[in-house]
């Protein structure tokens, strides 16, 4: 999606020119208002093109900043000028690795803004990721290696290069910040980059450079140069002179553990060793810097609110000072360590010299500002904007505003996931009359809009605004529906080998397909016909040992059992683990006959089959305005169900998988299908606060579709009972979602075709004889994220189908959990923790007596 065309509006406009005459005489501006947040952005990709200079514009929060990116993208000349620069994720003192996808955007940006080539960059940071000490930039630009074919390059020399830039020499190059050297050959994965680096030599000349794919191993693409930077954000290269001031510190309190860690620490940098976390030390590596210094003198920093991120950086430093204390007094870091965290102190002073554009809101303005808005605020430099109008998904209302505002000759844009939608309710010519309606060719703006016309674009943004200077009003689902889509944060990490080996402990006991049941005793390397190659120790029965390449590490799976029982190791060389195979293909083929005669039963019964989906434009059209980013588990289970409903006999499948992994979305697809079907859906659950659960998410994305939702549950009258249940028997209601009152005698359906069940297993034998009678003429979605054995057995052995959906969505965090005494100061910072990075925070107490006392 692309809105650039949209700048034109504001580039000509005499006030904007007013403004970038000075911004580059630099003189003095007033912090711009009445402009509202969501507009921003598109001021920012205006003055980036009029400007052409590196801007550096920083936000209040890690949330804020992934929305302005998504906005800027959009409204900028190319999407690669728009860098994202998040924060580390571990807090002031805290000894935790970010993650390769984070490191990898930090060191982007850093070399973005020194590369002095690309002065459109944009590069957007938050409050937090300014407060966070970085590398210098004139010792990050000095690491800088260059490479390109016909280089001639001391091979000695550049592997000394890259170990003094924190690459750790491996066999095999899987994950950023690796290389390996194999004769002519030098792979490389640099942080800055998506996949790794084959340098091909000949002699001390570069012969080709190609990327290639760490899971296979096998060249890719030809490139014509490639820059390579730091592996991580700290280099070792200062690592003895740091030891000697570290060592002056007093660790005799730290704990064992802690001990150990500093221990091999010091003796890490003492050689000038990277390791993981040596950004832990990189106030003691390197002089003090901050993103503010990567912003050239030709730059322009943007400050978005900017008592909001003096606020939150005072909020941090303050945060900093409780860390500090904390781990000291815990024992797991020395006392006296230098300050982990850049304060606004320090920072105010930095931005004092920059020259600077600030965006502030109305209350948040000085007197001075106040007093400028009063008395025209700043309108001479640049054209106000506000909100535009929200209608919660009112259609009549948005249609008939938007014919009034282009019989006023205004432009309407309306960036919507659901545009195939919207475009035949806007079609409706009774409503618009003779305006005309411009649906753009793709998904992109290139040039202005002609005034009183609108343009339909299928996309996503946050926010939409209006300005009745330029005559335009942006709208976008948030506005029309009530709703918009949530930005994804990280990209789900490639699964390798090393990653694989790491769930596998020495000790545990595996599977291999052909020996049996072994124990792993780790990887070991071993010299064969010149070549050394590292194996899998696997120890069986006696003294037999297997070695088994790790490029055969499909053969081999982690021992499954029942309980805490002891497998007994299978015996090379003989057909005991043979006989076991015969035996349970024995047992297959028994329960594969008691199969045969069920499935016959179930074949015989027809029903009539749903159509595609290319029959049903309006559920892809629901399907792409879904609020997150599918998971690959998720998008095999949608896919599933729908071939079970396209299929002429009825559906009985389990959908299995753990609370928030998305098993609510495959449902509501599937009502949605059978809705437009013309066939009514029935979603059975065991509480009340779940149907109203499931009740708000159904109306809230069927909102803009002539579908009925009702709720049947104890939230209703008797009245509103009797008046759904009319309804419900005349076909008026499309979709029921109600608890145990569903299975009243008194609920009769005109047309049931789908009965959703949630978590099974809390509905008794009475229920799910009730149950019974329904399962013979409809299909029957069953979800649970704890399946009851006979289930879950029945599904196993394909009475039932089963979609297992195990991948966790990509905002979705590893569970860390930690059983420790009450204490206040933990609980305070476990809570500011996940306030910090905008999620929620559950806390449940034992008892409702005191629950105030706890809550205040």
């Amino acid at each position: 999606m692309i809105l650039k065309g949209l700048l034109a509006l504001l580039s000509q406009r005499p006030e904007f020119r007013r403004l970038v005459q000075h911004i580059q005489q630099a003189e003095g501006l007033p912090a711009l208002t009445g402009i509202t947040e969501t507009a921003r952005p598109f001021v920012v990709s205006a003055l980036a093109a009029a400007l052409k200079e590196p801007l550096l514009l920083v936000v209040a929060d890690e949330a804020q900043a992934l929305q302005v990116v998504d906005t800027l993208k959009a409204m900028a000349q190319s999407a690669d000028d728009i860098i994202y620069m998040p924060d580390r994720d571990a807090l002031p003192y805290e000894r935790l690795m970010s993650d390769h996808e984070t490191t990898q955007q930090r060191m982007n940006a850093l070399l973005r803004m020194i590369d002095g080539e690309q002065p459109n960059t944009i590069v957007v940071c938050s409050a937090r990721a300014l407060s966070q000490p970085v590398i210098p930039p004139r010792e990050l630009a000095a690491s800088l290696y260059d490479l390109e074919p016909g280089q001639e390059v001391d091979l000695t020399l550049m592997l000394e290069h890259l170990y003094n830039l924190g690459y750790e020499p491996v066999t095999e190059v899987e994950e950023p910040g690796q290389f390996s050297h194999r004769g002519g050959i030098v792979d490389l994965f640099p942080a800055t980059l998506r996949r790794p680096v084959r340098i091909e030599f000949f002699g001390d000349e570069i012969e080709s450079l190609r990327t290639f794919d760490p899971q296979t191993q096998r060249s890719l693409n030809p490139i014509a140069s490639c820059v390579i930077g730091p592996a991580r954000e700290a280099l070792p290269l200062r690592g003895p002179e740091a030891v000697k001031v570290l060592a002056q510190l007093n660790t005799a309190m730290l704990h064992h553990d802690a001990e150990e860690r500093w221990q091999r620490d010091m003796e890490d940098l003492r050689h000038k060793r990277s390791f993981d976390d040596i950004t832990f030390y990189i106030s003691y590596l390197h002089d003090s810097a901050s993103v503010l210094d990567y912003l050239p003198r030709s730059g322009l920093l943007v400050l978005d609110n900017p008592e909001s991120i003096q606020n939150r950086i005072m909020e941090l430093d303050a945060q900093a000072e409780e860390m500090k204390t904390r781990f000291e007094n815990d024992h797991e870091n020395p006392t006296q360590l230098r300050a982990a965290q850049i304060t606004w102190g320090q920072l105010e002073t930095c931005l004092a010299q920059l020259r600077q554009l600030r965006f502030a809101d109305i209350l948040s303005a000085s007197e001075g500002e106040f007093d400028a808005y009063h008395s025209g605020g700043t309108e001479h430099l640049l054209p106000s904007f506000t909100g535009a109008n929200s209608y919660g998904g009112r259609l009549r209302a948005f249609v008939q505003d938007c014919s009034k505002a282009l019989s006023n000759h205004e432009r309407v844009v309306i960036v919507s996931a659901q545009a195939r939608r919207l475009s035949e309710v806007l079609g409706d010519e009774a409503i618009l009359g003779n305006a005309a309606i411009h649906v753009s060719p793709g998904v992109n703006i290139n040039e202005a809009p002609e005034s009183g016309t609108l343009t339909l674009i299928q996309g996503q943004l946050p926010e939409g605004w209006h300005s009745r200077s330029l005559a335009i009003s942006l709208f976008t689902d948030t506005e029309i529906f009530g709703w918009s889509r949530k930005y994804k944060t990280q990209q789900r990490k490639i699964v390798t080998p090393a990653s694989f080996l790491a769930e596998v402990n020495v000790g545990d006991y595996v599977v291999h397909q052909e020996y049996g049941i072994g124990r792993f005793e780790g990887l070991v390397k071993l010299d064969s016909t010149g070549v050394e190659r590292e194996y899998l120790l696997i120890r069986y029965a006696g003294t037999d040992k297997l070695y088994i390449p790790t490029d055969q590490l499909d053969r081999v799976t982690r021992y499954v059992g029942m309980g805490d029982a002891v497998p007994a190791l299978s015996k090379l060389g003989n057909s005991e683990w043979t006989r076991a195979k015969t035996k349970v293909k024995e047992s297959v083929q028994e329960i594969a006959r008691d199969l045969l005669r069920l499935y016959s039963a179930r074949e015989a019964l027809e029903r009539p089959a749903y159509p595609p989906d290319s029959e049903q434009p309006w559920l892809q059209e629901l399907e792409s305005g879904f609020a997150y980013e599918e998971t690959p588990d998720q998008a095999r289970a949608i896919e599933e169900v729908k071939a079970d409903m396209e299929r002429p006999r009825p559906m009985d499948r389990l959908v299995c998988g753990d609370v928030g992994y998305g098993k609510t979305e495959v449902a509501l697809r599937a009502a949605f299908k059978a809705v437009l079907d013309q066939r009514q859906v029935a979603v059975l659950v065991p509480t009340t606060v779940l149907a109203l659960q499931h009740f708000n998410t159904f109306k809230e994305r069927l909102q803009p579709y002539p579908v009925r939702v009702e709720l049947l549950s104890r939230f209703r009258s008797e009245k509103e009972q009797k008046q759904v249940l009319e309804d419900l028997a005349l076909g008026r209601v499309d979709i029921v979602i109600g608890t145990h009152r569903l299975l009243g005698k008194d609920v009769v359906f005109l047309n049931l075709g789908l009965l959703v069940v949630d978590e099974e297993q809390r509905f008794g034998v009475t229920h799910k004889e009730r149950l019974k009678q329904l399962r013979n003429e409809v299909d029957v979605l069953t979800m649970t994220a704890t399946p009851i054995p006979r289930t879950l057995h029945m599904s196993l052995v394909n009475v039932r189908d089963m979609s297992v959906i195990e991948t966790p969505p990509q905002e979705r965090l590893p569970i860390r959990t930690a059983i420790r005494e009450f204490d206040e100061n933990l609980i305070r910072e476990a809570i500011l923790r996940e306030i910090d990075r905008g999620g929620q925070v559950f806390f449940v107490h034992n008892r409702v007596h005191g629950i105030q006392v706890i809550a205040q």
